[in-house]
């Protein structure tokens, strides 16, 4: 099975947009602090997934996730999650009460972790495709959003009223469970609507003849 070329240059076009997003909402960011506290998870991802990259390819449909992921944290980094101009455009369209931004930044922390979850499951566990492994996997999405909870609390009593940005809590004391549940409702749709495509991208890429360059 020949591989497909454009296939093997996405994740470069991929990481080349991520990065040129990071470097240009790096330029005057509403608050420095919370540029790079939004940013760091791209900061550190994209060198990771490049160092690893040749032991472990990742299929195509991973790659665009974790970049759509990267670009929604990137604008959350550069205007603050509550000032996004993107979410007071829904704001005044959904007629919300809040900037909505940081909800959508919540629902891809369960929606693209989900297949990452799932592609690594997969790949490396003994654990077979089907209700178990979709139940870990969207556990574990939950426990993630759980802990990133965790983490901003650890930040607003580490640093006080400069996290604020990085909460993006909007005056809303159910704040945390709307964030833990949006990861959950992400998780569940992304596995809903990607487990067969994933599944053939998976087949694919690790059945690829040793003679084959891989296909991500």
């Amino acid at each position: 099975m020949p591989a497909d070329p454009a296939a093997r240059r996405l994740p470069l076009v991929l990481a080349v947009v991520v990065v040129l997003a990071l470097a240009v909402s790096g330029i005057s960011p509403h608050d420095r602090f919370t540029w790079i506290l939004e940013t760091i998870w791209v900061i550190i991802g994209v060198p990771l997934v490049a160092v690893l990259w040749g032991r472990f390819l990742l299929t195509s449909l991973l790659c665009c996730l974790l970049a759509v992921h990267a670009l929604v944290l990137i604008v959350g980094g550069h205007y603050t999650y509550a000032e996004v101009p993107f979410g007071f455009w829904l704001q005044d369209t959904l007629d919300l009460s809040r900037n909505p931004y940081d909800r959508l930044g919540h629902l891809m922390q369960g929606f693209v972790p989900a297949i990452l979850v799932r592609e690594l499951l997969v790949r490396t566990s003994p654990l077979r495709r089907g209700a178990w492994l979709n139940v870990l996997t969207v556990s574990a999405c939950l426990a993630f959003s759980a802990f990133f909870e965790m983490l901003e609390w650890w930040t607003a009593i580490a640093v006080g009223e400069a996290a604020d940005a990085f909460l993006a809590v909007q005056g809303d004391r159910w704040d945390t469970q709307w964030d833990m549940f949006c990861a959950l409702i992400g998780a569940t749709v992304s596995i809903t609507l990607f487990s067969r495509l994933h599944d053939r991208q998976i087949t694919r890429l690790t059945t690829t003849p040793p003679h084959e360059p891989a296909v991500p």
